[in-house]
């Protein structure tokens, strides 16, 4: 699954640079892109329409696998994130190491919500928890395909029972890891 994510997204990142690039009438010149993002295209521009497919295949064949498991339930509970968020800066790329940014988020990024975004199932994240260094630790919810009403009057629930609205984290500057 993790390569045929990559392919896609190099592919669409050598796409989006490719159609900016057709609309400016010049490539990006040194440093206009973020590392991260100019490793990406650099990869993208390397993928095979072979290359693609195949790992749309993949995919798609994934997609409908999830969406017949989710066809049991109303709304499946998750963690919005694998662990707590981290300090800021851990996730920047530079030249030197542009995959920073990759490497350094993967063991924190929850499987549920990339699950949502190859899949194209509702899903949300809603803060119903504060950790000690006063950040919001959420739980993510993905639900069926086409059913996001549920997923609306769930939250509304979850809102009523433990609001948020007025809550919010302190300064980036004096949050530390959780």
């Amino acid at each position: 699954m993790s390569e045929a994510i990559g392919t896609v997204f190099g592919a669409a990142m050598a796409w989006i640079v490719g159609y900016w690039t057709r609309e400016l009438g010049r490539e990006p010149r040194p440093g206009e892109l973020e590392p991260y993002t100019r490793a990406c295209w650099e990869h993208g521009r390397r993928v095979t329409g072979g290359d693609y497919l195949l790992s749309d295949t993949t995919l798609q064949s994934f997609a409908r696998t999830v969406a017949r498991f989710l066809t049991r339930y109303d709304a499946v509970l998750t963690p919005t994130l694998a662990q707590p968020p981290l300090p800021l800066g851990e996730m920047t790329s530079s030249d030197a190491d542009p995959w920073r940014t990759a490497r350094n988020s993967a063991p924190f990024i929850a499987f549920p919500a990339v699950v949502a975004n190859i899949t194209g199932a509702p899903a949300m994240s809603v803060p119903l928890h504060w950790s000690p260094a006063g950040l919001p630790v959420g739980v993510h919810f993905l639900g069926r395909p086409g059913a996001e009403a549920t997923l609306f009057r769930l939250a509304g629930q979850l809102e009523r029972a433990r609001p948020w609205s007025g809550r919010a984290p302190a300064p980036p500057s004096s949050v530390g890891r959780a």
